[in-house]
């Protein structure tokens, strides 16, 4: 009796043990399993590597005037990197400069050259060079109607059948006013004074009085000091050639160099306190995360994702579309495109002219992939951080147009290669008191 009272005592012990055990596992298994969703669930934390600093986020609104707004946003962190202070200029008067330029460009080509709203980076320190510039509160966006942003819809409407009816109508002579000047050109100009305002002849700024070529003077910008880069295969690399996209209109050249030189000055470049305008293509389904504040291309073959992954097993396993999935709540291994698939994109027109952004920075996500910090365009409540993205460097290998950079941002390997001498800081001009 005892003996069997003692093996039924000893038969709930071991029971009771294995209950015991069998239960630690199961809380061990679902805090594993708790950590793993939390860890799955905390979506992308970004740990910055370097940030410089930038003048505030702006709304191109409705109008496609990306260019512009990334390339005053360009040159606004090169004044603050050389020490001047922050300045806010004017995105309105270097469009309105830029589209009757390109009007007249159309006109001459018989249409061959696009009239748009669209614009590069090269039209920026065009206007720098040959127009000057005038701080943003002398011409402001969208005052002519009433308003602090950018609405280009009905002047397009008017503006785009204007040169299109001279630069592909059947006019045999065009029409002069007495000053020599074309009257359609008058017109056009007209039209864009009235819906972004009147180009000043002089203002004053801070006490000064200036002209806009004085004032860009003043500015101590040497617009020589500023290039162009890209890296293709249908032109020889060192060499220097015309992009050949439609916003591209006044044909500015691009230093050529190899995918991997490239990346080398992007890093270079913010490494050494320096910005970078990067115009990219941005229709992949990667960049519409922005919203969400980062851009990315991940590696949607399986294969490819697990060489990078750290988890190999689960990566190979997955659908194309399950990882696309997967990159939009967290972070996944990136695609790194060689450069003949870069080459191919172009070829296919898969990568266009799309966007114009200014990259500040460099940063990490918790799996290790390597970003660029963007300043956007689309106003400071775009997006979890306050209008600006972290874009992955592979996203940017692969869909990076061009970029325009200071000449002392380029390493000094690159920039012999490339035949290109070091910069000479323009003499600033003052303005004439009043």
């Amino acid at each position: 009796m005892c003996n069997k009272i003692n093996n039924q005592h000893n038969i709930r012990q071991t029971m009771k043990k294995a209950f015991l055990t069998l239960g630690a596992i199961a809380i061990c298994a679902t805090t594993v399993f708790a950590q793993q969703e939390t860890k799955e669930d905390e979506g992308y934390k970004f740990d910055t590597v370097k940030v410089l600093p930038i003048t505030s986020v702006k709304d191109q609104n409705n109008a496609g005037t990306c260019w512009s707004y990334s390339g005053i946003a360009f040159l606004e962190a090169e004044l603050l990197r050389m020490g001047k202070g922050e300045y806010d200029l004017s995105e309105m008067y270097v469009v309105e400069k830029t589209y009757n330029d390109r009007a007249m460009a159309a006109v001459r080509t018989h249409g061959d050259v696009s009239f748009s709203q669209g614009g590069a980076f090269n039209d920026v320190i065009y206007c720098l060079r040959n127009y000057g510039m005038v701080p943003d509160e002398i011409m402001p966006a969208g005052a002519m109607y009433g308003d602090t942003l950018s609405n280009h819809t009905e002047l397009s409407a008017l503006t785009d059948v204007m040169v299109e009816a001279v630069a592909k109508g059947k006019l045999k002579k065009l029409q002069y006013g007495p000053d020599g000047k074309p009257l359609w050109l008058k017109a056009i100009a007209a039209v864009h004074e009235t819906y972004l305002g009147k180009i000043p002849e002089s203002f004053t700024y801070k006490g000064v009085k200036y002209t806009p070529q004085s004032f860009g003077e003043s500015l101590g910008l040497n617009p020589d000091d500023y290039v162009s880069i890209t890296s293709f295969t249908h032109h020889p690399f060192y060499s220097q050639f015309v992009i050949e996209i439609q916003d591209n209109w006044r044909w500015g050249l691009s230093y050529n160099v190899p995918l991997d030189e490239m990346m080398e000055i992007f890093d270079y470049a913010i490494d050494n306190g320096y910005t970078v305008a990067w115009g990219s293509d941005v229709s992949e389904q990667g960049f519409r995360y922005t919203r969400k504040g980062f851009a990315v291309l991940p590696a949607t073959d399986g294969k490819a994702a697990a060489k990078v992954g750290s988890d190999q097993a689960k990566w190979s396993g997955m659908s194309a579309a399950d990882i696309a999935d997967e990159a939009a709540k967290h972070p996944t291994p990136q695609r790194w495109v060689t450069q003949e698939e870069r080459q191919q994109a172009y070829d296919n027109w898969e990568t266009t002219d799309d966007h114009g952004m200014l990259i500040f920075g460099k940063a990490k996500d918790q799996m290790g992939n390597e970003y660029y910090m963007v300043k956007n365009s689309w106003g400071k409540y775009n997006g979890e951080f306050g209008g600006n993205f972290f874009v992955s460097k592979a996203f940017a290998r692969y869909k990076t147009m061009n970029i325009v950079v200071h000449k002392d941002a380029i390493p000094a390997a690159i920039k012999a290669k490339l035949g290109i001498s070091d910069s000479k800081a323009a003499p600033a001009k003052k303005g004439k008191k009043k």
